[in-house]
């Protein structure tokens, strides 16, 4: 019998909560299932699509799961799925994902929806592969849950997307084997696009000068000072992240707006004022003030086009581990962008469960990061 599912309402709050923590403890960092004034937001949100199942005999939850979209963005997020313990292995999983794809995807109301899927059981990653979802690549130490947990990043496109893609002529040279990985995991090509030497950010200013970084955690005064600084979103791109952290020198040369997740250990750097070029040589102190602040891993959403950007981030060590075709329009067309990350923390994959379509991209950053990160022959030799 297929399982009925119905919109998560305001009533289901408490039990939706209550959901969460028997699937995921006490740790989880998600608003989505712990935060209730967020959840009725969500809830009523109409850009956003929340479904749940009961139980047909006890009306109880038995599974709930989310996609979150934002006004002026077609992205959005598969989020928030838990099935209860007790009724695991009945395919509510699968079928909440497709129900929100058809109301999502299918309906021309997003072009994509992506998920970061847990890496501790392989039962994730088959849950959303079943649902027409392909790998993206991996997020190493991406999130804390009690412990360092990486992710992996899947996406699902609407129907011809992937055929409208804007080309790219050059990319930095540690791009080009993440970009054969996505040729063979999607389907995709990238004709003629050449590997050139990555071209480094202009000279910083003295250390000292960038060591005095401000951080300012005011959330609603970031957003306020965002908002008056980027009024139009031609300035920034980062689906569903807002800043609620602005990073600056004592000269107040530039601003940098990032998004801090304390309860799970991360961040995310999502633009820069007056434009990222004006940081992009100080991704140094502005990744260590992060670190201090509790966020072990970083991550960027870059361009796959913006060559000089792409080359400030690996110069300060950042690894390529994800990307995202046809993340976002622009007129007839789409625009691919690169996720790259930077971790304070050991990082450890002896734990993770990757399924075969995911392996590439496993391989291809640890290559990446071996390249990046690990002394040459030579400098050994020296």
């Amino acid at each position: 019998m297929s399982p009925v599912i119905t919109p998560a309402v305001r009533a289901d709050i408490a039990e939706l909560r209550q959901l969460y923590y028997a699937v995921y403890g006490p740790h989880y960092p998600v608003a989505l299932g712990t935060d209730p004034a967020e959840m009725a937001r969500l809830i009523a949100d109409p850009h956003s699509l929340w479904l749940v199942t009961r139980c047909a005999d006890t009306g109880a939850l038995t599974a709930s799961a989310a996609i979150h979209g934002e006004a002026g963005s077609r992205t959005g997020r598969l989020e928030g799925i838990a099935v209860h313990p007790e009724h695991r292995s009945a395919g509510l999983a699968a079928a909440l994902t497709e129900a929100l794809c058809a109301g999502m995807l299918d309906t021309g109301r997003l072009d994509s929806v992506y998920a970061t899927v847990r890496t501790v059981s392989a039962g994730p990653q088959r849950v959303v592969a079943r649902n027409g979802f392909h790998p993206l690549g991996i997020l190493p130490n991406a999130v804390d849950l009690s412990t360092r947990e990486s992710l992996a990043l899947y996406a699902r496109h609407a129907a011809g997307v992937l055929d409208r893609r804007i080309p790219v002529t050059e990319v930095p040279a540690p791009l080009l084997p993440l970009l054969r990985t996505s040729e063979s995991a999607l389907g995709i090509q990238y004709p003629g696009v050449r590997a050139t030497a990555a071209r480094p950010p202009a000279a910083p200013a003295p250390h000292a000068a960038v060591e005095r970084l401000e951080v300012i955690e005011a959330p609603a005064f970031v957003r306020r000072r965002f908002r008056e600084r980027f009024p139009c979103a031609e300035g920034w791109f980062y689906p569903l992240h807002t800043p609620n952290v602005l990073l600056t020198p004592e000269d107040g040369r530039f601003e940098v707006y990032a998004y801090l997740n304390r309860a799970g250990g991360y961040g995310s750097l999502l633009t820069a004022h007056p434009d990222p070029a004006a940081a992009a040589a100080h991704l140094e102190p502005v990744t260590r003030a992060l670190a201090r602040a509790g966020a072990g891993y970083v991550e960027a959403l870059v361009p796959l086009a913006h060559h000089e950007a792409l080359s400030a981030f690996l110069a300060q060590g950042f690894v390529a581990g994800a990307l995202y075709p046809a993340m976002r329009a622009d007129g007839e067309g789409f625009h691919d962008y690169a996720v790259l990350s930077r971790s304070g923390e050991r990082i450890d994959f002896r734990g993770v469960a990757v399924e075969p379509p995911l392996q590439p991209y496993l391989d291809c950053y640890v290559s990446a990061w071996a390249s990046t990160h690990l002394p040459t022959s030579s400098e050994v030799a020296s």
